[in-house]
């Protein structure tokens, strides 16, 4: 074959690759439209994530559009679309357009640029912690799914958790946290190196349980705490900090991502191409990243949608009870909050937020049901 031909032959190849490709979206894409309400949630996520980064844009640096946090104590508890007192403000202080979309609350703040800046938050809150725990239930659900019957001794167990334990003490004990660190660490290179002496050393190579056994039992003693609870108790503890917030939701909501990837992997790890691939010598890491992973992360999308409209809720419940994201910066929970006590008197600080939370968070479940319709074959042949 000359060399024409196997460039001809090349370019052929990758044009029915890029067919096939085309040809999968397509079909996932007519798949998925026949669902109007995931349609409709679709619209509505791609409008929330269009207004977060308006919001951004416009409630950002030193002279913003839309100034979130400007007090006009002349102008407090003013209705939808009323007209801004042009005699009783500053020129700074008018809104834009000279008009409050969302009329006012207690301290005379534009509840419109009070929602479009916690819209940022709330869109930064979802994604992150969605990130970490979906980071998290990737890595120990392969884990269980592909190292599962793999045993696991004492000395495994306990070089894990006395170095875990000093990091968490190191910052109120330094002493204690550095001494345990240091025996977890002295614990795991006895029980590697020395697994044939006698004594103490030699009960840390017992056999205690499996992988799998021990990260799914991690599940279920996780589960066991009720979610929300368990991230009031957390954030109560630390300093309040928008970052806190997406790191403690994302540490406590990756559980069913690890089985979902763990359910997956105990399938595919029987396939054929797993098969062919460690006959071939493939890299154990090249087999799960590479081959398995592509293959597992359809019920993962499902799950980080889902996980995205929870994590807000989470935060709009944190924020509205006062253990959220701290002034000066707007959410949608502490709108809520500040409003519920001009229920009656100034009923439009309840609603705003409290219906963008529902249309938003209804949004996200009505997108995920109609990916897991669509990933699902199943569930496609049903419908």
């Amino acid at each position: 074959m000359t060399e024409t031909q196997t460039s001809d032959r090349r370019f052929v190849d990758a044009d029915m690759t890029l067919a096939r490709q085309q040809g999968r979206w397509s079909a996932f894409w007519d798949q998925f439209r026949e669902n109007r309400m995931a349609v409709a949630g679709l619209v509505i996520f791609a409008a929330f994530f269009a207004a977060a980064l308006a919001g951004l844009a416009l409630t950002s640096g030193a002279d913003p559009v839309l100034n979130p946090s400007t007090i006009r104590l002349r102008e407090k508890l003013r209705p939808p679309l009323s007209a801004a007192s042009h005699g009783a403000l500053r020129p700074e202080q008018m809104p834009a357009g000279g008009r409050y979309l969302l009329g006012t609350d207690d301290l005379g703040r534009d509840v419109f640029a009070r929602m479009m800046q916690g819209a940022w938050v709330s869109l930064t809150v979802g994604f992150v912690a969605v990130g970490i725990s979906i980071a998290i239930g990737i890595f120990l659900g392969g884990i269980a799914g592909y190292y599962g019957q793999t045993t696991v001794a004492l000395h495994h167990v306990m070089g894990v958790l006395l170095p875990l334990a000093g990091m968490i003490l190191a910052g109120s004990a330094t002493a204690a946290g550095l001494l345990m660190a240091v025996a977890g660490i002295i614990w795991l290179i006895a029980g590697v190196l020395l697994p044939d002496s006698p004594g103490p050393v030699k009960a840390l190579t017992v056999p205690l349980m499996t992988v799998d056994a021990l990260i799914m039992r991690l599940v279920d003693i996780m589960l066991c705490f009720p979610s929300f609870f368990l991230i009031l108790t957390v954030v109560a503890l630390l300093p309040a900090s928008l970052y806190n917030i997406m790191i403690v939701i994302g540490l406590t909501s990756w559980m069913g991502t690890t089985r979902f990837v763990r359910a997956e992997f105990l399938s595919l790890r029987e396939q054929d191409f797993v098969a062919a691939a460690r006959a071939l010598g493939v890299n154990e890491l090249h087999i799960i990243f590479l081959h398995m992973m592509p293959n597992a992360i359809a019920p993962v999308l499902v799950s980080a949608t889902l996980g995205i409209a929870s994590a807000i809720l989470t935060e709009a419940g944190l924020s509205f009870l006062g253990f959220g994201v701290p002034p000066p910066h707007a959410t949608w929970g502490n709108i809520l909050s500040d409003g519920k006590r001009f229920i009656f008197d100034a009923p439009w600080l309840t609603f705003a937020p409290g219906i963008v939370i529902l249309l938003v968070v209804l949004a996200f479940n009505l997108f995920g049901e109609g990916l897991r319709d669509v990933l699902n074959p199943r569930l496609r042949e049903r419908h």
